[in-house]
């Protein structure tokens, strides 16, 4: 009687062993994909960066990071070191200075875009634009420091993504158009804002699509 109980008491053990064995195994497996993936979303840098004169392109930007899970942050607080860490960037500004041909987003871009700019190494890096303009004020100048920003970093040898159509916007001139496309994203949180939350979201699934992030 004490011998079959011994053996079944071993023999449970046994079980137990292997099914513990089997956990661990399986933990570890899991632990490794999981690993595996973190480190795939996390190969590629991006960063959100923009400025703004009376706070539409910040709730712009605001859309931007909520959809493509970013954080934004003024330019005029970012490092070179940032910057140039980044192997991804979106960058928006509002336009102020209408008109102008150079510094027309009366934002700190004005200054980093030729103080700053020609100094870092921004060449071969992915750069998507947005801009926020007033298609009804300044119908001519729709947008045009967003053209600015695509000019500046193209020249620095940046390679723009995320153009898109210019449908569904009432304007007459804008320097953000090349080729019959907008270099970006452009919005109007004066006269269309009940549009830009689902612009963001469809344009950052765009530049996903194009292999961007």
């Amino acid at each position: 009687m004490k011998l079959s109980t011994v053996s079944l008491v071993l023999a449970f053990a046994s079980e137990a062993f292997s099914f513990t064995q089997q956990v661990k195994t399986f933990g570890a497996s899991s632990l490794r994909v999981a690993s595996s993936e973190s480190s795939t979303s996390l190969g590629m840098s991006a960063g959100l960066y923009y400025s703004t004169s009376t706070g539409n392109t910040e709730t712009v930007s605001g859309y931007i990071a909520e959809a493509a899970g970013l954080t934004a942050e003024d330019i005029g607080d970012a490092t070179d070191d940032e910057i140039v860490g980044h192997d991804s960037l979106i960058v928006g500004a509002p336009t102020w200075h209408t008109g102008a041909d150079e510094q027309r987003s009366g934002t700190p871009w004005d200054d980093w875009l030729y103080d700053t700019l020609p100094n870092i190494d921004v060449s071969g890096k992915k750069v998507a634009v947005f801009g926020v303009g007033d298609q009804q004020s300044y119908n001519d100048n729709f947008c045009d420091a967003a053209g600015e920003l695509y000019d500046l970093f193209t020249a620095a040898g940046a390679k723009v993504y995320g153009m898109t159509s210019t449908e569904g916007y009432d304007h007459s001139e804008s320097k953000a158009e090349v080729d019959g496309k907008f270099v970006g994203l452009m919005c109007d949180e004066d006269n269309q804002y009940e549009l830009s939350e689902g612009r963001c979201k469809a344009w950052i699934d765009q530049l996903k699509s194009e292999g961007f992030f």
